[in-house]
């Protein structure tokens, strides 16, 4: 028995007469009354009741055409599954991403993500740049919004976002009435830093902005996230210098200054496996990548 036969069947069900069948199927209307009674001597069973002037269908034969029709649509369902697949529009993502990108470019590509592809589903895991690196490499993540570098040539990684950094004070700060702060006012100030394995890029830059200002600055607290350190600062445990997308995360008793001095901007980039072949994936990647030119 093959499909040709079933879809046969239906369209001479739905007929009741062997030249409308053979004419909506494109076929002569012997090898139509052939192939209908090679399925019956298959099936074992009559499947229409003849005359010279009608066809009707057996009992039996309405029952087979309920079950038929049923498997007709599983199989266009079975179709459309499979494309919409192939094109990466159904599925399922994990995404890790930095807890600074929740503030600036995560809301956006959730948002554009889900306008063009609304049948994929996303799980997030917040997690630090080396948690990400260790996931991909597990593959129990597809794609990651981290800070760069990222050595390992194992993956593809693209910048998707730069911004400047800031200063957060204490709100009952001396500095804190200025505009801007010079870096250099900084120098006996107690820092809030996170540990450098976790974003060594960006831990760097902070260390070396520092150095150029002519001080090592004092670390007295160290925290995983940006929230927390944050949260730290409000405390008047010390000042942080952070993403200026931070400001985005309202926290009463903290204040974010503008830098005096020329720094440069740190970035957010999406990093996925270079020989991902998943369409859902892929297509996560080039909508992020098409969104990147527009921020």
């Amino acid at each position: 028995m093959e499909l040709r036969h079933l879809r046969y069947f239906v369209t001479l069900a739905e007929e009741l007469h062997f030249g409308r069948a053979a004419e909506r199927l494109h076929i002569a209307q012997p090898p139509l009354s052939q192939q209908i009674r090679q399925l019956e001597r298959e099936l074992g069973f009559e499947l229409f009741h003849r005359t010279k002037r009608n066809v009707q269908l057996t009992e039996a034969g309405q029952v087979f055409l309920g079950e038929v029709q049923q498997i007709m649509r599983q199989l266009q369902q079975a179709i459309q599954v499979g494309r919409q697949t192939s094109r990466g529009d159904i599925g399922q993502l994990v995404v890790g991403f930095v807890s600074s990108a929740a503030y600036n470019i995560l809301p956006t590509i959730l948002r554009t993500f889900r306008s063009y592809v609304p049948g994929v589903s996303i799980e997030l895991h917040e997690l630090t740049t080396d948690q990400q690196l260790e996931w991909l490499r597990e593959g129990r993540m597809d794609v990651g919004l981290l800070r760069p570098p990222v050595e390992e040539n194992r993956f593809s990684c693209e910048t998707i976002f730069q911004e400047p950094l800031m200063v957060a004070l204490p709100e009952a700060h001396l500095l804190a009435s200025q505009s801007d702060v010079c870096l250099t006012s900084l120098a006996n100030e107690p820092f809030i830093l996170f540990p450098r394995i976790l974003a060594p890029g960006l831990y760097d830059l902070i260390i070396s902005l520092c150095q150029q200002a002519g001080f090592s600055p004092k670390v007295a607290q160290e925290a995983i996230q940006m929230q927390t350190i944050v949260s730290l600062v409000a405390a008047e445990m010390g000042v942080a210098i952070v993403p200026a997308s931070l400001q985005n995360l309202q926290r009463i008793g903290v204040v974010y200054k503008t830098v005096q001095e020329s720094t440069p901007k740190v970035a957010v980039a999406m990093i996925w496996r270079k020989n991902e072949t998943s369409p859902t994936v892929l297509r996560l990647v080039e909508i992020v990548k098409q969104a990147a030119q527009h921020w």
